[in-house]
């Protein structure tokens, strides 16, 4: 975990369990770890829409993203992947490492939860690197999304 996280959940006094291993880049690879990390496995997708304004958007890691449904929720008119470098610009991360916790460096992105990722009693997520994954519960999730000042929501997806 870099040390800015690691500085700001302890700062918050956030709980979390770190979970080491291999590196993981896809989904598809992260399924191995699913006996050995409870919870539920989440994907971070960054995206932007027609008017450059950025979205990272949380939700369960075998969910596929309903773009046109996510389209016509945000009342915009395209959404497509941000590049690696919109990437480390507005949340100071990798690809393959993309995580909520992009969002304590984020400069001008909306958070999106998925109401499923919201529900759950313990979710998964990379700590911005993608050889670990912190195992949160609801309470520490809540939290962390109530500390963002950055404008977020939690949806249907």
């Amino acid at each position: 975990m870099d040390a800015s996280l690691k500085s700001y959940l302890e700062k918050h006094d956030i709980s979390y369990t770190e979970h080491s291993h291999e590196a993981v880049f896809t989904v598809e690879e992260s399924k191995k770890l699913k006996k050995a990390i409870p919870g539920i496995r989440c994907k971070c997708l960054f995206l932007k829409d027609n008017n450059q304004r950025f979205y990272l958007v949380a939700l369960p890691a075998e969910k596929r993203l309903d773009m046109k449904s996510l389209r016509k929720k945000l009342e915009v008119k395209k959404l497509h992947f941000g590049t690696s470098e919109e990437l480390k610009e507005k949340l100071n991360l990798s690809p393959g490492s993309v995580s909520i916790f992009g969002m304590i460096h984020a400069k001008n992105v909306e958070f999106i939860i998925d109401k499923d990722v919201w529900d759950a009693d313990i979710t998964g997520f990379h700590p911005n690197i993608n050889t670990a994954t912190l195992e949160l519960s609801h309470e520490s999730l809540e939290k962390f999304y109530n500390l963002l000042e950055a404008k977020k929501q939690i949806l249907e997806l």
